[in-house]
């Protein structure tokens, strides 16, 4: 093999080691969301929540093991365990007259584009080991808001062909809704972030978050950051914007879907919660980027600075994603159990009045504002 072809494996295996520690931080999270969901909301209700699903040894040999167990017991976290193995073993159910392929096929494309889009997300900063230089982003994109913006797009296709594909007309209509929704939301998403576009003048999400490394976004962007946030919200089709799922609603597009179909649906929904909780960090929050951490340790005001390894520093900065994102969701969830839901013609209302024209305004502001310091 020669050393070109040997820089393309090693840096083929780099990639696929990130993707696969990343994507699977993802796809582990959003499954804790389930139980996140379901005890968070206990919490602000005053009540228990789910711990009914128990794991226990009857041998007096795995006593240990048992009483280890018991806290995670108590709290309910094999919950999201029994979730998934009632997904994988229920019935996978497809009415008559359905399209078979398109009904199959609209699932997975959900769940696809919204985890492709985790690719451009950088995580953390770079890194030298061995003499090679790792972005700790899985696809190092020039053009990285529009990969994510493409992929989110895409994703409505598997909303409408679910609808479509049911030969169901209650689902076809809660797909178009659940479309028109999506659709709405995601041009007052695109417009909101020209803000930050214009600001930083790079649209490569790595370069975005290196240039918050003294203010962050939402201090130079505050109405982009409650606009992507509203919208953001609605992307997701979550409470107070789950019209598409709502039980008072037209019934929803997944209507004729059982089995792990109807989960990767539902996951889709989770992983674009944590999606949109990325994004918010990457954004607005300065994503990896710590207040005071340089690339050689803090440099505190007072003048004094503590150095650091630069693996330090590097973990440091996945840390602090981490628990930005953490606290997004959380946020998300205090939001999902606290506001009711819209009724359809406020939603599109919002959206098309309220929040499109503030968006306009926000660019134009903007512009005004990069000209003039110019």
């Amino acid at each position: 093999m020669t050393s070109h072809g040997a820089n393309m494996f090693i840096d083929f295996l780099t990639k696929s080691i990130l993707a696969i520690l990343f994507l699977g931080a993802v796809l582990n999270l959003a499954g804790l969301l389930t139980w996140v969901e379901r005890k968070q909301s206990a919490v602000m209700q005053d009540r228990i929540g789910a711990n009914r699903a128990w794991i226990k040894f009857k041998s007096p040999w795995l006593a240990p093991v048992n009483w280890l167990l018991h806290p995670l017991n108590a709290l309910g976290l094999f919950h999201s365990l029994a979730d998934a193995m009632k997904m994988f073993l229920k019935e996978d159910f497809m009415p008559r007259g359905a399209d078979k392929f398109l009904h199959t096929l609209a699932p997975a494309l959900s769940v696809v584009f919204a985890l492709m889009a985790f690719a451009a997300i950088p995580f953390g900063d770079s890194i030298a080991i061995g003499g090679r230089v790792i972005h700790l982003q899985i696809a190092d994109v020039n053009a990285g808001i529009l990969f994510v913006f493409a992929m989110m797009g895409l994703g409505v296709y598997g909303v409408i062909l679910a609808g479509f594909a049911s030969n169901n007309n209650y689902a076809y209509l809660g797909g178009m809704r659940a479309a028109s929704q999506m659709l709405s939301y995601e041009i007052t998403m695109g417009i909101s972030i020209m803000g930050i576009v214009l600001t930083y003048g790079t649209l490569s999400l790595q370069e975005i978050v290196r240039q918050q490394a003294n203010v962050w976004g939402f201090a130079v962007q505050p109405l982009a950051f409650f606009l992507f946030l509203t919208a953001a919200l609605a992307e997701t089709k979550r409470v107070p914007f789950d019209l598409p799922e709502g039980e008072s609603e037209i019934i929803g597009y997944f209507v004729e879907y059982s089995g792990m179909k109807f989960g990767m649906f539902f996951l889709t929904d989770l992983v674009e919660t944590v999606l949109v909780a990325c994004l918010m960090t990457t954004f607005f929050f300065g994503g990896w980027q710590v207040p005071y951490l340089l690339a050689d340790g803090f440099h505190w005001p007072s003048g004094d600075v503590w150095l650091l390894s630069r693996g330090v520093v590097v973990t440091l900065g996945v840390l602090a994603f981490m628990l930005k994102v953490a606290f997004f969701n959380w946020l998300f969830m205090a939001i999902r159990w606290t506001l009711p839901r819209f009724r359809y013609d406020q939603l599109m209302h919002l959206g098309w009045k309220i929040l499109f024209p503030a968006s306009l305004v926000n660019v134009l502001i903007t512009s005004i504002w990069v000209v003039m310091k110019s």
